[in-house]
């Protein structure tokens, strides 16, 4: 299997000197929030995670993500938490984008490194320290879990993008390509977090409109998207939300593989009460 590059922001300010226009966007079908703005003055701190920081891309909010929240995590050597999720309800996500850390579930060590993936059920007993002398880098998705009547909730696991080989999408010849770490049909998932990998010229041939919401990071590659009404180019490093029924398709723009980590609620009802 190839090894994978990945894009970690490593904060820093901007020279007085540079222009302040950007190519952030925020809209009530989607938001792009490029990586020149996760600077070192919007890095936020969370209780009980020592020697620590993040940036927040998503968060639930009215006219804004509904069902998950997005964080890249910055541990530097040393740091971590004993007590990381405060929600016994939250199920999350973890992925290692840069550095090593080492990850404990009910009392079993895991290293992870760059292509680390873990999935955290709710309610799990995990803890997690950077024994190393670099800063680890990662994001950490949280979703409130939707709790089914007679249906177990699905077991904490830890996996590496590496190890996972990538399943072409039909009719495109390989050109677009979906890892995903959990069967789409197992229904104890409320949420996918997947990568998706389109080699260059590879396109989504249509505009998307569907019910999922998603929060899309930028691994690698840039690529031309159409979100609602829009074009927009990104880069790796940027992050796009795209509310559900929103309209999307892209073009890898190339010249090496488009990659990012995607976000995606599943396999539970529709609400029919907004409160």
């Amino acid at each position: 299997m190839p090894q994978h590059t990945y894009y970690a922001p490593h904060g820093g300010l901007p020279p007085q000197s540079q222009l302040i226009h950007g190519r952030a966007v925020f809209t009530e079908a989607y938001a792009v929030i490029p990586k020149g703005v996760m600077s070192d003055i919007v890095t936020s701190f969370l209780p009980h995670w020592e020697k620590t920081r993040l940036w927040v891309l998503s968060r639930p909010l009215s006219g804004f993500a509904e069902t998950f929240s997005q964080y890249i995590m910055e541990v530097s050597p040393g740091g971590g938490s004993e007590r990381p999720e405060p929600d016994e309800g939250a199920g999350g996500v973890l992925f290692v984008v840069e550095g090593e850390m080492t990850l404990t579930i009910a009392g079993e060590a895991h290293a992870m490194g760059p292509g680390g993936y873990a999935y955290l059920s709710p309610g799990c007993d995990w803890q997690l320290r950077n024994g190393s002398d670099a800063p680890v880098r990662f994001h950490w998705i949280r979703k409130a879990y939707e709790f089914v009547d007679g249906l177990a909730v699905p077991e904490a696991f830890v996996t590496n993008d590496n190890d996972i080989a990538p399943i072409a999408m039909p009719d495109t010849d390989g050109r677009w390509a979906t890892t995903r770490f959990v069967d789409p049909q197992d229904v104890r998932h409320d949420m996918h977090v997947n990568i998706v990998t389109f080699q260059p010229g590879g396109v989504i041939p249509f505009d998307e409109t569907h019910v999922m919401e998603h929060g899309l990071y930028v691994l690698e590659g840039r690529a031309i998207y159409h979100l609602n009404q829009d074009w927009v180019e990104v880069e790796a490093g940027d992050y796009m939300w795209l509310r559900a029924f929103c309209p999307q398709s892209c073009y890898a723009a190339g010249p090496g593989p488009f990659r990012y980590l995607l976000y995606k609620d599943v396999n539970r009802h529709m609400k029919l009460r907004l409160s």
